[in-house]
């Protein structure tokens, strides 16, 4: 019996290296939690072309949108733990279990973490018509009457974006959320809200042609695309930071030799120029990371975001 129990030890020992050396060997899908064209999904192509080239594989896209990114999000958690289902995460993964009070998944237990693909910052717009032209005269005019701002949907990335300026600030704005950056750009270039922490891609063509008027962005550092533009926090607001993270995630239990080759492709994928310059035309920075540093981020996103979320006493839609 020893020996058998031995023998079945060792075959199965010899098993998964094997199949880490052989993987890929059917395509993999990459799920992005949210509808075709937005920027997760543009992300999640450019990454996949040079990860696919680089597994000698295929890595097909599948689009499931719903509820915030929460039903894929958690499809994924219970998918196979193989390494051939993988999500396009942001900081909603890290954010959604205090949004949303059964959003079905743990961000820290449910997930095999491969890496960072890139951070995105926003930047902060008013309507020309508002009385602010720097980070100080915003929030002076703020603790002089509540001012509206615009968000792309209760608990998006720029909502939230906002609501830690108000926290820090220490102001009271009144959130008016929409259903996308398109409906809620039209409103702010209407004047119809004075105030919005965008996603860089659409605003930069606005700012340039005098439409609306930018005071800072929301990153460590300023923009590629702004580099006159000062941070929040050097404009006048110490310590602030609102950063969207991108990153890959597989189910948990996937086996490390699998996780060390997806990282790999993920990295050279993030070597490549023409793919920096591409990430840098939508806003985002490229962000090789290991897998340590990655579960490490969403350590520190649920601690930081949850707090904005239940200070402000925000639910899902």
């Amino acid at each position: 019996m020893h020996i058998l129990m031995f023998a079945l030890a060792a075959a199965f020992a010899g098993a998964a290296p094997a199949s880490a050396q052989t993987f890929p060997d059917r395509p993999i899908t990459l799920v992005v939690p949210y509808p075709a064209g937005g920027g997760n999904d543009v992300l999640a192509r450019l990454v996949a072309e040079k990860m696919a080239k680089s597994l000698g594989g295929t890595i097909v896209i599948e689009n499931r949108g719903g509820a915030g990114g929460t039903i894929a999000t958690r499809q994924v958690a219970k998918s196979a733990p193989d390494g051939y289902t993988l999500l396009i995460a942001t900081s909603s993964l890290a954010i959604n279990p205090a949004l949303y009070p059964n959003v079905g998944y743990d961000p820290r237990k449910d997930f095999s973490p491969i890496g960072l693909i890139a951070s995105s910052q926003n930047v902060v717009l008013v309507h020309p018509s508002l009385p602010a032209r720097s980070i100080p005269e915003l929030i002076a005019l703020a603790k002089q009457r509540q001012l509206d701002f615009a968000s792309t949907g209760s608990g998006s990335s720029v909502h939230l974006a906002a609501e830690l300026f108000a926290a820090m600030a220490s102001v009271k704005m009144n959130h008016v959320p929409y259903r996308g950056s398109g409906p809620a750009l039209t409103d702010l270039l209407g004047g119809h809200v004075p105030i919005m922490f965008a996603t860089l891609p659409p605003a930069i063509g606005l700012v340039r042609d005098g439409k609306v008027r930018a005071l800072g962005v929301t990153g460590p550092k300023r923009a590629v695309a702004f580099p006159d533009l000062p941070t929040v926090a050097e404009a006048g607001l110490p310590g602030y930071e609102a950063v969207l993270h991108y990153g890959l995630v597989a189910a948990a239990g996937t086996p490390r030799p699998i996780v060390d080759r997806l990282n790999s492709a993920l990295r050279d994928a993030l070597a490549d120029e023409a793919l920096k310059t591409r990430l840098a035309t939508e806003g985002a920075e490229a962000l090789p990371s290991s897998p340590e540093d990655y579960a490490a981020d969403i350590d520190a996103e649920e601690i930081k975001w949850s707090k904005i979320v239940r200070d402000a006493g925000l639910k899902g839609e």
